[in-house]
This record gives C-alpha cells, structure tokens and sequence, in this order.
C-alpha cells in the first residue's frame, strides 16, 4: 500500500487546548505522526496540487483567515497560540470585522483548536497529503498519513484539532473528476465538517460510526436523525454507539454501514479513519483493541471497492502506530 506523508506537518505544533475547564498540554503532538511513521516505513511524500482542490470545499474568506492568523494574533501583540474566547452563536453574519478576536470566533467552533505558527504550513500540506494518496488509489488503497486531522472541520469553520477537511477535499476531487463517491467515518467522534460540507449532495455518501453525541464532542451533529437535506436527503447514516463498545457491538454497526455504502455502489470509498476508538485512548471511551483493527480493515475492503484511507484522530501516542498499521493490514 502507498503511504504518503509530507513533514512539513509537523510544522503545526500548539502548545495547550481548553479542555475540560483546564488548559492542558493540547493532545494532537507531533509524536503523532513520527510514531505511526516508525510503524509504517517507507512512504512517499506529497506533491504539491495547489489551492484549487482546498477552495472547491472551503471559502475564501475562511482559507485567507487561516493563512494570516497567527500573525494577526502576534501583531495585535497576543503571546502564545491564537485561541477563539467569543463566538457569534445567535445572528451568524459574514461582517467584515478587522480584530482577530472577532475573527477567530467566527471560524471556529470551540476553544481547542489553537492557531500556531506553523499551523497554515501543515494543514497545507495535508491536504495535499490527502489528493496526492488519491492519486495513488488505482484499483487498490492508499493511506493518506495526515496530521493534524480534518473531519470536524467545515467549509467555513476549525474545531476539533481540525483546519482543512483532507477527506472533503479529496472526495470532493473524486466526484469533480466524474466518480460516485462514498465516505466512511470512523474516527470516535463524528466528522461533523464533513457531515455539514455535504449535508445537501447526493454524491458523496457519507456514513459514520461515532461516539453518542448525546454524551461526546461535537454533541451538536451526528445525531441518528440527521441524515440530509435537499439533494441530499438520505445521503447521510449516523450510527451513534454508547461508552465502552467493543469488537461485539461495533461490527454490528459496520455492517449496517457497509450494506449501506454497497446499495449505493461507489467507484471510491474514502474512510476517515480514527485511532481513538482504541480502548486506551486518553480522550475517547470506545474499547477496541489492536487486534480488531484487522478485522475491521478486512470488513471493508470485502466491499471490493478502490479506498483512500485518512488519518483522523488517535491520541494514544505510544500504541498509534501499531494500531494504524494494524488497520492497514486488513487491506493487503
């Protein structure tokens, strides 16, 4: 299997996150990526596709926000990350505000998606992580190694440790280059930005199998009701699950979203995948083990379908690795 990574995402390094009340070291390190780098071996770096594919999912005014943030946060004479603190939750108006402050709170969605200096650099680059896998899918699968992750962001919108929506923009790319697309979320938390990027389309699917929002970030989307609107009315599957599902409860739940995707008979499927569904994950409370990810993997390449397989979450640092390459090993 390709695997594609670009270092430049390391470059996206924050120092703590709001979280639980307590400002804490923030959890998307770049051990992240060098651990699942010394499990994987070798990889192929990303070739640079340029901002046309990453505007086709984001605006414009959200992408140039990203690129000068930090620096507006500096030059506005703020130490440390730029963090949001006020957000326009009643009367949400595209106003032309200059203060940074402002600014933050309107594209984002909680306080534990700090900006860093190097924040632009890496999210860039994951994105092009993501089209340039997508390139390499043919007939088979390709991982997609990307850091920080994406699928809570939405076209206009940070939060959840996530900038850029990378399997957005490359299942975006797929459907612009004439294929039937479906996504498969299954990351702990549900891929919210993904979710409201695609909220009114036919083409992508989008299915995920997430943490209960009722008790688990973003709490606001991923609700069994929620399943599309307009166009894309039935096009979105949430299967939520309760605290503590292993193996036994999880597959029933993979089923149902497999039948799902094959009913709909995608040319490409993208998975969102997430670590943080491992039983020792600090932030999450799921408890699969590295022995079920085979399992997993195996259950979807039965589709028989090309898959782009991206990075998401996964925050148990010393046992990432492992477990993504256990997942990778169901598609060989």
């Amino acid at each position: 299997m390709i695997i594609v990574f670009d270092p430049a995402q390391r470059a996206h390094a924050p120092a703590r996150e709001l979280h639980n009340g307590s400002f804490v070291p923030h959890a998307d390190t770049v051990a992240r990526a060098d651990n699942m780098l010394a499990a994987l071996g070798d990889w192929t770096l990303a070739v640079d596709h340029g901002i046309g594919p990453i505007a086709r999912v984001h605006g414009a005014d959200y992408l140039a926000f990203l690129q000068t943030a930090f620096e507006d946060w500096q030059g506005a004479g703020r130490p440390g990350d730029a963090v949001p603190y006020v957000f326009p939750v009643v009367g949400r108006r595209p106003l032309n505000l200059d203060r940074i402050d402002a600014r933050l709170g309107r594209f984002a969605i909680d306080c534990g998606t700090p900006i860093a200096a190097g924040t632009w650099q890496a999210v860039y680059a994951g994105a092009q992580v993501a089209l340039t896998a997508l390139d390499h899918v043919g007939q088979g699968a390709a991982f997609a190694l990307c850091r920080p992750p994406g699928h809570h962001a939405g076209a206009d919108y940070c939060g959840g440790y996530c900038y850029l929506n990378n399997a957005a923009i490359a299942a975006q790319a797929a459907v612009d280059a004439g294929k039937r697309v479906a996504i498969l979320d299954i990351d702990y938390h549900h891929g919210n930005g993904t979710q409201d990027i695609f909220w009114e389309r036919a083409n992508p699917l989008f299915v995920s199998i997430h943490a209960d929002p009722r008790t688990d970030y973003p709490f606001y989307w991923g609700h069994a009701d929620e399943t599309g609107a307009g166009e894309g009315a039935g096009a979105t599957l949430n299967l939520p699950l309760p605290h503590g599902t292993g193996l036994a409860a999880y597959r029933p739940a993979l089923v149902q979203a497999l039948d799902r995707i094959r009913a709909f008979a995608p040319d490409l499927l993208v998975v969102s995948f997430g670590a943080d569904t491992f039983v020792d994950d600090p932030i999450s409370h799921f408890a699969l083990r590295t022995a079920d990810y085979p399992v997993i993997a195996a259950d979807i390449a039965a589709l028989g379908v090309p898959v782009l397989i991206v990075m998401e979450g996964g925050y148990a640092v010393d046992a990432l690795g492992e477990n993504v390459a256990a997942f990778l090993s169901g598609f060989d």
